[in-house]
């Protein structure tokens, strides 16, 4: 703002934020390729040279002393490049862990022993902080970005231990249309490329271990068709080296059908019938097997179509990989044997009889388990100053529960110690992942958080009080870059107190941080700030941690500092034992705004059937739209008024929850007109990623 003239260096065509300069300023692009220091020369040397250049500071520089700014316009992966990570055995010493507590995936990540857990076991607890938000436009509105800024500012400015918990992200995403989630500028997790696209091959696992349960659940069906009981018998239990032998995990089978005999040879005709057939009605087969591509065409397929499956034809389909219960099974179990329980009860079909059909039935899960032995060990890596991070599990939160896994939260608010901070996110609005991670993360975790940090964004802000659509891909309308407080405050008034109302149901204070963008101005931020206030946030303050790092959100970690002084009365939103019909109308109603909700016959089966089976204890994970707090995408601010229909309910049993999906919500994307990948390439000499945001 006290330049006479700015240089840009790679800004392309970009137009300039008038809020940045003055409005005699002379702004002046330079090619990319220049160096800081050279387009400074240069920017003198053109204005020195040209009268009609240096005439405009000649009438108010008689000295000719001129004030120049030059201003290097970079990408993330930019930003990400220039900082070298220290090593991962330094940080890892820096935070506490031992050489043996560490299995180092290169220089820059490693997996964290679990045993850590059980020699801090006396430590106490640090402060646990949620990242949520408002609901987000198709852009998303920088929940990752306010989380590493926030563990930034506490952690290298602060001078206090903070760690960051964060979700892997899907590589649908990242090749569909909202790109990666290591954040952004001078806020991300680094290297941003090892983060967004492989990591430690948790979700390959995933996607492995899940396609396992649905190559058994087909070739099962298919041997139980064509073979007799004797034959199943035999080749289930074969002689081997003159030895024939139930295997443990047929041992359990037997022991749930009732049968406590472990000699294969005493089995009757009858008992052998029951052990070998499991029965599945392909009709009512709830597996489907998985992909980490958005790919819409996989929505609906036929298998066993080929002349070797003798007719086994059916129809099935394929969901996102994130979306698996497997998935949800790694971010919410809290032991390697809670994990392997977990899978075990997976529910994969019904019988024609009525009975459910499990993994263990299907003599899966054992291999499952070993499949992602190593998938339950987070992931620590760190951010671009040097604040530890750990990236474990990515479920979706509209079709999934949408938060990082219980054991990185466990192993971190151990690390950091009483005083410290555990900074944790969980995905889209409040109303999605927040109401997730309080009924279902933390009655799985037994945690309970100190404060909430809900983020918003002068644009979702004035998209919510009125403003166009805004989609991915489009410049944004002439709305969403000049000043609009009407739309503003319509957005304040409408959804960010909706959402701050939502949070103060559990009981828990709520500080907002505004991520301020380039053509936010003054007035729209103060008044962002002042609503939220009257609208019952602890407090509300301007983060400006993409351009400025962790000094950009020491505001907002003073205020979260002091929020957690506050006493929280956590409270669930409903019991469990509460009917499942209740807790959807509870949640529909309390959560959602609407007046009520109403279910497809199908539904109404399916809940009487998951009754029957004993599940209707187990709390409920809504499969909704993102973008609206309705089941209508395009409903913004805070509908009213509106029935809430499910169209479908499923249990995911091993995971701990029951399912519905409202409207017309898939669980496997599609990709845009335009995806991402057009702009993501390699450079075959360096090896060096371009595109990845």
């Amino acid at each position: 703002m006290q330049a006479d003239a700015v240089v840009l260096l790679g800004a392309g065509n970009m137009e300039v934020p008038p809020t940045w300069i003055r409005p005699e300023a002379l702004i002046i692009h330079c090619e990319p390729a220049l160096k800081p220091g050279v387009a400074t020369c240069v920017a003198f040397d053109l204005i020195n040279k040209q009268p009609h250049l240096s005439f405009l500071f000649w009438k108010t520089k008689s000295d000719h002393n001129y004030m120049l700014c030059c201003v290097f316009w970079v990408s993330d992966i930019e930003i990400s490049r220039a900082q070298t990570p220290k090593p991962v055995d330094q940080l890892a010493e820096e935070i506490g862990l031992l050489p043996e507590e560490l299995e180092a995936y290169g220089r820059n990540k490693a997996k964290v022993q679990l045993s850590l857990l059980d020699r801090l076991h006396s430590q106490p607890d640090g402060n646990y902080v949620l990242v949520a938000g408002i609901t987000p436009t198709p852009l998303g509105e920088g929940k990752s970005t306010v989380t590493i800024g926030l563990v930034q500012a506490l952690s290298a400015h602060l001078k206090l231990n903070s760690f960051a918990c964060l979700r892997q992200p899907s590589q649908g995403p990242t090749f569909g249309v909202k790109g990666g989630a290591a954040g952004g500028g001078y806020a991300q997790v680094i290297p941003m490329e090892e983060f967004n696209l492989h990591l430690t091959g948790d979700i390959h696992a995933i996607t492995a271990a899940n396609n396992l349960v649905a190559a058994a659940i087909d070739a099962r069906m298919l041997h139980e068709a064509t073979q007799s009981d004797k034959a199943l018998f035999n080749r289930l239990v074969p002689t081997v080296n003159g030895v024939r032998t139930f295997s443990p995990i047929q041992i359990s089978r037997l022991r749930r059908l009732g049968i406590s005999k472990t000699e294969p040879t005493s089995l009757t005709p009858q008992e052998v019938s029951a052990f070998v057939r499991l029965d599945l009605d392909p009709s009512k087969i709830t597996w489907q097997r998985v992909l980490d591509t958005n790919d819409r065409f996989l929505r609906k397929i036929t298998v066993g179509q080929a002349s070797t499956e003798k007719g086994q034809i059916r129809e099935t389909g394929f969901d996102i990989a994130v979306a698996s219960e497997i998935m949800a099974i790694l971010a919410l179990s809290d032991s390697l044997k809670d994990m392997k329980d977990r899978l075990a009860h997976m529910v994969v079909g019904t019988s024609r009889s009525g009975g459910p059909v499990t993994a263990e039935d299907l003599g899966v899960s054992g291999a499952v388990a070993v499949l992602m032995k190593d998938a339950i060990k987070p992931t620590l890596m760190q951010t671009l100053e040097g604040t530890p991070v750990f990236v474990h599990a990515g479920p979706f939160a509209n079709i999934a529960h949408g938060n990082s896994s219980v054991l990185a939260d466990k192993l971190a608010l151990k690390l950091v110690g009483r005083d410290g901070f555990v900074v944790t996110e969980a995905g889209f609005g409040a109303d999605i992942g927040m109401e997730k991670f309080f009924n279902i993360k933390c009655r799985a975790s037994g945690l309970r958080p100190n404060v909430v940090v809900l983020v918003a964004t002068v644009r979702a802000l004035k998209m919510h009080g009125g403003g166009p659509n805004v989609s991915a891909g489009a410049p944004l309308p002439r709305e969403y870059i000049n000043e609009n407080l009407s739309l503003v405050a319509g957005g304040c008034h409408s959804n960010l107190k909706k959402q701050i109302q939502i949070a103060h149901l559990f009981g828990v204070p709520v500080v907002v941080a505004l991520n301020v963008f380039k053509t936010d101005t003054r007035a729209e931020i103060d008044l962002v700030c002042q609503i939220a206030k009257t609208c019952g946030a602890s407090d509300a303050v301007p983060c400006h941690h993409w351009s400025q790092g962790g000094r950009g959100c020491l505001e907002l970690a003073q205020a979260v500092k002091e929020a957690t002084r506050r006493p929280s009365n956590f409270q669930f939103l409903y019991p469990t034992e509460m009917p499942i019909v209740e807790k959807i109308r509870t949640i529909a109603q309390k959560v959602y705004g609407a007046n009520d909700m109403e279910l497809s016959p199908e539904a109404k089966s399916k809940i009487d059937y998951y009754n029957q089976q004993g599940y209707g204890s187990l709390p409920i994970c809504m499969a909704k739209t993102h973008l609206s707090l309705s089941h209508m995408a395009d409903k913004k601010g805070a509908p009213t008024g509106f029935i809430l229909p499910i169209r479908d309910i499923r249990a995911s049993v091993g995971a701990g929850f029951i399912y519905p999906l409202v409207g017309t919500m898939s669980t496997m994307p599609g990709l845009p007109t335009r995806p991402c990948f057009y702009d993501i390439d390699l450079d075959p000499d360096t090896e060096e990623i371009t595109g990845l945001f």
